[in-house]
């Protein structure tokens, strides 16, 4: 085999990710609603233990954003792969960027969209690291601009109640029980043998922006991999999909009542 060719049958290549509307698409749906409102996922490149793929962040971020837009006339925008991942550091394959890239990228994002026409932006955050997306919302909202950062924490548990996830959102806090049960379910040709017998629990994390994942868990796993199921990840979607009907509500104005 040719090195091209090795290189070509080491790598995975994600189908389903991006989106495939034309302009005409956009515009049609656009026509249909009060105002046009954009999904963007943002995911991250880092570690996920030996059995998940760096890129997982970003396609549970996709598999949310996917499922909202197949409930909701939302203009679905393709990812952003690269974020604030710097606590992962210690592992090979790990990327990042700065927390003030990533808010420009966003912000300039809002802007764009507006300009064409598109009034609302949602992001969709995959990536528990990704804090700045917060001030990003905070500061577009100060502006009167209307953003939205989803799912928020209230909407995650009721998604871990709703699919039966027995581990509680502390403990599940990366390549655990949660986005093994994403993948399995969304993509599970990239599930790698071994998340089986990884789990690895490190509920005392009070120094972690300090001293990163590496000095909480050798593995990177920190979470029940070996409790995730394809069952349990179409239920999270599921439940993530309706408990964003109020915040598409909130950022969309009430056609006028004669």
């Amino acid at each position: 085999m040719s090195g091209s060719g090795a290189r070509t049958a080491a790598y995975g290549v994600v189908s389903g990710v991006l989106p495939t509307d034309t302009t005409e698409d956009v515009r049609t749906r656009g026509a249909g609603v009060s105002a046009q409102v954009a999904v963007l996922p943002v995911g991250s490149f880092e570690q996920h233990g030996p059995f998940l793929p760096l890129a997982t962040d970003t396609l549970v971020a996709c598999a949310v954003a996917r499922e909202i837009a197949a409930a909701y006339p939302v203009h679905l925008l393709p990812p952003v792969t690269v974020s604030c991942s710097h606590e992962h550091a210690a592992w090979p394959g790990t990327v990042s960027i700065s927390a003030v890239t990533l808010h420009a990228v966003v912000t300039d994002i809002a802007a764009s969209l507006r300009r064409s026409g598109v009034d609302a932006l949602v992001v969709v955050n995959g990536h528990g690291g990704n804090y700045v997306l917060g001030n990003v919302v905070q500061e577009a909202s100060a502006r009167g601009e209307r953003m939205a950062l989803f799912p928020a924490a209230e909407d995650w548990e009721a998604a871990r109640e709703r699919a039966g996830v027995v581990t509680s959102l502390l403990t599940d806090m990366h390549a655990g029980e949660i986005e093994t049960s994403i993948l399995l379910h969304a993509h599970p040709e990239f599930v790698r043998p071994g998340h089986e017998s990884a789990d690895f629990v490190a509920d005392d994390r009070r120094h972690l922006l300090t001293v990163g994942m590496s000095a909480y868990t050798e593995s990177g796993v920190i979470g029940r991999p070996s409790l995730g199921s394809a069952e349990k990840g179409k239920e999270l979607l599921a439940s993530l999909a309706e408990s964003f009907g109020p915040c598409f509500r909130l950022l969309t104005p009430a056609p006028d009542r004669d």
